[in-house]
């Protein structure tokens, strides 16, 4: 009889023990907090740009305001006092910097070239957060705003703003559709970008026309730089000096003294090496060729820069005249 009493008090214990361990068990897995992992959905276009003759740095800057940067859900209508907390990974700034550069290099952007001549794509990230509202459902958007730079930090593509936004009718506990929505969301984000116009700096025109308003800076990056000019300068009699100077009316190109070239006859192919020029200032820049020969009058010519990069020409002739003294 002892035996059984010990018996039943060791299994009422048992049972109330399970009970608790139950209710302990429920209200922790009511409690678990939800996740949103964060993963790029969409590839890019594979090989889009290739060949292309400079690379770019990335750079990423989080300005979303101070209250929705630690969190990524901010509207919750299920919920009236208090959003629900959700835990995101990997964090907002660490994926977009991580998935947006293995974007750029599946579609051939160089993004480990020379920093000298690189470009800088300057990315602010101003809103990343997906919301519920009863009726609508979840609605993930992305807002970043993007620069590009050249490698003198001179800006060449102004700010720009893109947008990526998702929405899905479904239920406020969803997770995995909020999930599903923020993804796509910034997807749609990353191919809101006009990569096309970002290729176009990042490759060195065929024509100075085409790209007017690079500046040769003395590191072959514009088409300027690798516009071939033929040159041929004669005299009579033969055997003259020849010297050259750039003469500017524009404050991007500075006037510079004569330097000596050669001897008649002369000719050779060059490219261009004034700093400051463009094509589009070319025509407010001259050269001018000097020809001395001892015993006879110095004679100038004067050309306009904008004529011979047209015509890929520098042609002239001095009939010299004695110095009768």
């Amino acid at each position: 009889m002892k035996t059984l009493r010990l018996f039943l008090i060791c299994a009422i214990t048992i049972t109330f023990a399970s009970c608790s361990l139950m209710k302990s068990s429920s209200k922790t897995s009511s409690t678990v907090t939800p996740t949103i992992n964060l993963a790029l959905v969409k590839d890019a276009q594979a090989h889009k740009f290739v060949n292309m003759d400079y690379g770019i740095k990335v750079n990423f800057t989080d300005a979303r305001a101070y209250d929705k940067a630690s969190r990524i859900v901010y509207k919750h209508d299920n919920y009236l006092t208090s959003v629900p907390q959700v835990n995101v990974y990997p964090e907002v700034m660490s994926f977009v910097n991580e998935s947006m550069k293995r974007y750029m290099r599946t579609m051939g952007f160089n993004l480990d070239a020379d920093v000298a001549t690189d470009y800088l794509l300057a990315v602010s990230v101003k809103e990343f957060n997906v919301n519920y509202l009863s009726g609508i459902g979840w609605s993930g958007v992305v807002n970043m705003e993007i620069e590009v730079y050249d490698n003198n930090r001179k800006l060449v593509y102004p700010n720009v703003s893109i947008a990526g936004r998702c929405n899905r009718a479904g239920n406020g506990n969803d997770y995995n559709l909020a999930t599903t929505v923020m993804n796509t969301a910034y997807a749609n984000a990353l191919e809101d970008i006009d990569w096309d116009r970002i290729a176009f700096f990042l490759n060195r025109a065929s024509s100075p026309k085409d790209e007017p308003n690079k500046q040769v800076n003395g590191q072959g990056n514009t088409s300027l730089e690798h516009l071939t000019i033929h040159w041929n300068v004669d005299s009579r009699p033969q055997g003259a000096d020849i010297s050259w100077r750039v003469i500017s009316s524009t404050p991007e190109v500075k006037n510079q003294n004569y330097r000596y070239l050669n001897t008649t006859p002369y000719e050779s192919t060059e490219t261009f090496d004034i700093k400051g020029l463009t094509y589009n200032n070319a025509g407010d820049v001259q050269i001018e060729i000097k020809c001395e020969k001892t015993g006879y009058y110095s004679q100038s010519k004067k050309f306009s820069v904008l004529s011979i990069i047209d015509e890929k020409e520098v042609s002239a002739f001095f009939r010299l005249v004695k110095d009768e003294e």
